[in-house]
């Protein structure tokens, strides 16, 4: 068994689209699939906007997907051919709480891939990509935090060089394979060869 994390520094900036690009290109995996959100600080679990709908008993929500064809993202997983597809929710901070029963579903799985940067906290996967997209300047902390840690660098952009952003440094990600991810399906086969690859040697 298998597990992949794709990260990225903030949202909407094609990880959802690279996880589904991933398992269409590797459908023999049988791939359980965990898309991972936090929510605190007035941002909205449901959309990432913000909001205030937080509630004191609202902590920790865990959501089996069955439904291909809503367009949500676990949905999206789905249809992209994995076999199970779950969304989980927690409180800033609180994944801990919430890693027991995703310990539960990925001791289920013939393979998992997971997006989430946090969760690197809690595993350490095969293969951990992170997409970094120049034209966004929000770096989240928790990408940041592992950044060092990832075995390929997702591009959706022609470069990376044009980015600035503070506290990261280029010559600490200079050593990391870069893929190539552009729009609109932020696909590559050359990062699944690349992924393919690493699994093999797993």
């Amino acid at each position: 068994m298998a597990i992949v994390v794709i990260g990225g520094h903030s949202r909407n900036i094609g990880k959802t689209s690279v996880v589904c690009a991933l398992i269409a290109a590797m459908p023999e995996r049988g791939w359980t699939a965990i898309k991972i959100t936090q929510f605190g600080h007035g941002v909205c679990s449901a959309n990432g906007e913000p909001c205030d709908c937080e509630t004191a008993d609202h902590t920790i929500a865990i959501t089996e997907e069955r439904d291909a064809s809503t367009g949500t993202d676990s949905s999206r997983y789905l249809a992209a051919g994995a076999v199970k597809s779950f969304w989980v929710r927690t409180r800033q901070g609180q994944l801990s709480e919430a890693m027991p029963r995703i310990r539960i579903e990925i001791a289920r799985a013939a393979n998992v891939i997971l997006e989430s940067n946090s969760v690197l906290r809690f595993l350490k996967p095969d293969v951990y990509a992170s997409v970094l997209d120049p034209a966004v300047s929000d770096f989240k902390q928790s990408a940041l935090r592992y950044l060092d840690r990832a075995d390929a660098l997702l591009i959706p952009s022609e470069i990376l060089s044009q980015a600035d952003w503070t506290g990261v440094s280029p010559r600490s990600i200079g050593r990391i394979p870069r893929f190539r991810v552009p729009p609109p399906d932020f696909s590559s086969s050359e990062f699944a060869s690349f992924v393919a690859e690493r699994l093999g040697h797993t």
